[in-house]
């Protein structure tokens, strides 16, 4: 590690220090006029090595080249978001004001439209990850979120995301090596019975986190490129973020339920397609859902120095047109 990288880590880390932050904390919040909560686990920032060497079995060409980047602390969901939670979005008639004293127009907030076919295919609710949102209704859920709390939420980079599933390893899986033990930390294709899992039910990583690989898979920020670690490797250092150009495809990680297991791995990248939403009847089709992939969802990030107001309008206006 060169001097430039230890004052990055030095400027990254400064912040948790100086307020005592415990790593792995676990914070548990409740949606304002509900009594539906979520679980948010600390990770603090530093420098980490993404994607993967050329000799990591099943590799794809996407994975490299291997680079160093740093990314600041952040909170993420302890567990994938749960039907309960996005429910609570989707259902205006769940959307409460956060108290008797505190006004609140759940008219002012675009919502997903009625859809067509059960987004869940009959595979649960309660206790069960969201699914079939696409990218759009998951930024547009975290923006409600943040206006309600009055925090900033938010999708996790691609860096974020890996690095949290990482957890400090460098292997092919958090675990190590041996493909074997996915059975006890992922539902994939070989296991799954096909249809995804009650949130947690497999081991979590070193940091806490369930379900990073296997059950759905879950949106990032990021625009899927298959060379960004090309571009991104002589660009940027700190928090890299593949900023989105067009709709499809966005980026997607952790593998699911319905992929193999060799797509479970911390590495692995996997595009956004336009066949997800092949049978969606509405013309044009829905900006809300996927009638076709209820093998993807998403997990909320909460940066650890938040944006100020300015900065969270001007992420808005990128990521939704606002």
């Amino acid at each position: 590690m060169n001097s430039k990288h230890l004052l990055i880590l030095f400027v990254i880390l400064l912040p948790v220090v100086l307020k005592s932050q415990v790593p792995g904390e676990v914070l548990s919040d409740t949606i304002p006029g509900t009594k539906v909560g979520f679980k948010m686990t600390f990770i603090p920032g530093s420098l980490f090595l993404m994607g993967s060497p050329e000799t990591e079995p099943n590799r794809r060409p996407d994975e490299g080249p291997q680079f160093e980047v740093a990314v600041d602390s952040f909170w993420i969901g302890t567990y994938e978001t749960s039907y309960q939670v996005y429910n609570i979005f989707r259902d205006i008639s769940l959307d409460l004001p956060p108290s008797d004293t505190v006004e609140w127009n759940a008219d002012a907030f675009a919502r997903p439209s009625p859809p067509y076919e059960d987004p869940t295919f009959g595979m649960g609710k309660d206790g069960f990850p969201a699914v079939s949102m696409t990218q759009f209704a998951a930024l547009q859920f975290c923006k409600w979120l943040s206006q309600k709390t009055g925090e900033f939420y938010r999708l996790p980079t691609e860096a974020e995301w890996e690095y949290a599933c990482r957890a400090g390893s460098s292997s092919t899986y958090y675990f190590g090596e041996d493909p074997e033990q996915l059975e006890t930390h992922a539902w994939h294709y070989e296991n799954s019975d096909e249809v995804y899992h009650k949130l947690g039910e497999k081991e979590p990583n070193p940091w806490g986190l369930y379900d990073m690989l296997g059950n759905v898979s879950e949106w990032t920020l990021d625009q899927y490129q298959e060379d960004a670690y090309q571009q991104l490797d002589s660009i940027e250092e700190v928090n890299p973020w593949v900023k989105p150009t067009a709709l499809h495809p966005r980026t997607v990680r952790g593998g699911s339920w319905d992929n193999d297991p060799e797509d479970q791995r911390c590495a692995c990248r996997i595009g956004s397609s336009k066949k997800w939403k092949e049978r969606d009847p509405q013309i044009p089709k829905s900006f809300w859902w996927n009638t076709d992939s209820p093998f993807v969802g998403f997990r909320l990030v909460k940066p650890y120095n938040q944006p100020t107001a300015e900065e969270q309008a001007a992420f808005w206006g990128l990521v939704l047109g606002d």
